[in-house]
């Protein structure tokens, strides 16, 4: 009954402690309030009973009860409707550039690299609802798979969708990768432009130098966050391609150009990480969200509704009640 109903002046609730000394006041005269004839005997007199005089503690309860409800009504009953308006003040656009190469196959994180790899960047893209997000993929060479947009249903898919195929030229293009990432977010009109580039090799292909591409992202003001992922020594990776058309494992040694990611990180005001497992990966995604926030501006408008008129006007009523049966019914007994 009172859900959602506030009180804006509690204070007032302390004048109901009067109502337990007025009962207190009211038995201790009740004797007084009726007159009293004392005679030797009633033998003469008939007796008959009468509902009235039980009924007269009736008036004394409409006082009370009206004073109960004027207590309440001074202490400000309202309902309050909250309604929330949100607005960006600063978007993001951002773009990942995926490894997927074959040594991205590897079975040094859960249940392979690309697999591990999509389930933390599809958390990633669920934790950044107010921003614009794209998908790059590359290997020997590089092609767009999302544009940026802010259709999160769209990204997952194409995430999901993303695995090795033998159609992109073979090697690892790290240039390219980057220089397709900063073509997509080039003519951008966010505030704060955001490229995160993953990669689990060295760059042996593309026509690209990475330091071009990132002196490109600098000239845009696009700032690169750069990812080494691959344990630390061996891994168990493909090494060739059965008849059957399955890989065939090897041990094989990681090999990471972390010069390359710490020199593309630095110069474009990113950071660079190196994730050796499945934890590692999620934790350096987290960092990076918790990086690159976007300013929400929150607008709270409240609706007050007063509720003590409704209680005066019981209480009103119930005191014109009190006067009316004092001045008919019992007017014999008072």
């Amino acid at each position: 009954m009172l859900e959602g109903i506030e009180f804006l002046n509690k204070e007032f609730f302390w004048l109901l402690l009067l109502l337990p000394v007025a009962i207190a006041w009211y038995v201790y005269k009740r004797n007084q309030q009726t007159a009293e004839l004392k005679m030797s005997s009633l033998k003469g007199f008939k007796a008959t009973r009468s509902w009235l005089p039980m009924l007269k503690h009736l008036l004394f309860a409409l006082r009370l009860g009206a004073l109960a409800l004027l207590i309440t009504a001074l202490a400000r009953p309202r309902t309050v409707d909250v309604s929330t308006k949100t607005k960006t003040t600063k978007g993001i656009d951002i773009v990942m550039a995926i490894d997927v190469s074959a040594s991205m196959l590897a079975k040094d994180l859960r249940p392979n690299r690309l697999e591990a790899l999509k389930d933390v960047a599809a958390e990633f893209i669920k934790g950044r609802p107010n921003d614009r997000i794209g998908l790059v993929e590359y290997a020997g060479e590089s092609y767009t798979k999302t544009p940026i947009t802010s259709d999160k249903a769209i990204v997952l898919r194409s995430l999901e969708d993303i695995k090795y195929n033998n159609i992109i030229e073979g090697g690892t293009a790290i240039g390219m990768g980057l220089a397709t990432a900063v073509n997509r977010l080039k003519d951008s009109k966010a505030i704060s432009k955001v490229i995160i580039l993953l990669t689990d090799g060295v760059n042996n292909s593309g026509f690209i130098d990475p330091k071009i591409a990132s002196e490109l992202a600098v000239e845009y003001g696009i700032k690169t966050y750069t990812i080494g992922l691959g344990t630390n020594g061996m891994a168990l990776s493909p090494v060739a391609i059965l008849p059957n058309g399955n890989f065939q494992y090897g041990r094989v040694q990681v090999e990471i150009d972390e010069d390359l990611l710490k020199d593309i990180a630095q110069v474009t005001g990113g950071r660079y990480f190196r994730a050796t497992n499945n934890q590692k990966l999620a934790e350096i995604y987290d960092e990076i969200n918790k990086l690159e926030k976007t300013e929400i501006e929150e607008f709270k408008y409240y609706n007050y509704e007063e509720k003590f008129r409704p209680l005066v006007l019981l209480a009103g009523l119930m005191l014109l009640f009190e006067v009316l049966l004092r001045h008919t019914v019992f007017r014999s007994f008072i």
